[in-house]
């Protein structure tokens, strides 16, 4: 059975678990963005000695690599990739939106789901912006990762006929517009545990990262405001 050190702090919300194939052994999370990197090592320190493991006894480290948060997905990818260097262990990088996806999934009845429900996970990207992705129950990716603005156009270019439901801390974005009966948003907001399965399927598929040559998925080129003279 794989045991597994989760990280996530490609967003708002930072979260690290151990889990042992699909069951969290223990884990951690905060909810301010700007101490990530004082959390994480705490964090990951206290949830293997509340486990009973030590880091040499992980068999592989997941990550969220993006998108979100530039610092945020650093902060995770950068750790992640230290202990797999150091303890010659594999690196997983699972998609923030796959995640988030994840987390709507498990949080909606399956009496509610239909067949061919599609899962639109968003990541707030400021003003009317996302990160966005498209995914099905099974978690299979329908579309490339973008950055896109929510607007008429949008909307009316979506055209879908089947269920939509779109999650995410962008999600809340979609209230401001009026939607089709078929369309919903999920509010659950999504943590690290639901990781797991993905990373678990990641493990055993062997679908490692590259520790030298891994990027972060940042989409878009990081804006950074001019400062007057």
């Amino acid at each position: 059975m794989a045991l597994l050190l989760n990280i996530d702090t490609a967003t708002g919300y930072a979260g690290v678990c151990l889990s042992q194939d699909s069951k969290v052994l223990a884990s951690q999370s905060h909810q301010h963005q700007k101490d990530h990197a004082a959390f994480l090592q705490p964090a990951i320190e206290a949830i293997m000695n509340e486990a009973g493991y030590q880091l040499k006894d992980i068999d592989a480290v997941a990550v969220t690599g993006g998108p979100g948060s530039y610092t945020g997905i650093r902060v995770g990818l950068a750790s992640a990739k230290g202990i797999c260097y150091a303890l010659n262990k594999p690196l997983i990088m699972v998609n923030t939106l796959a995640v988030i996806a994840n987390a709507a999934i498990e949080n909606t009845p399956q009496t509610d789901l239909e067949k061919d429900a599609v899962f639109y996970a968003m990541i707030d990207a400021r003003r009317m912006e996302v990160f966005a992705g498209m995914y099905n129950q099974k978690l299979l990716e329908l579309d490339n990762t973008h950055a896109l603005v929510l607007d008429n156009v949008f909307f009316e270019g979506l055209n879908c006929h089947s269920k939509v439901i779109f999650c995410g801390d962008g999600a809340q974005k979609v209230e401001q517009f009026t939607l089709p009966f078929n369309y919903s948003i999920d509010y659950s907001q999504h943590n690290v545990n639901h990781m797991v399965t993905i990373s678990k399927s990641f493990f055993h598929a062997k679908k490692f990262s590259n520790l030298a040559y891994s990027e972060p998925l940042y989409i878009k080129d990081f804006y950074q405001p001019i400062k007057p003279q």
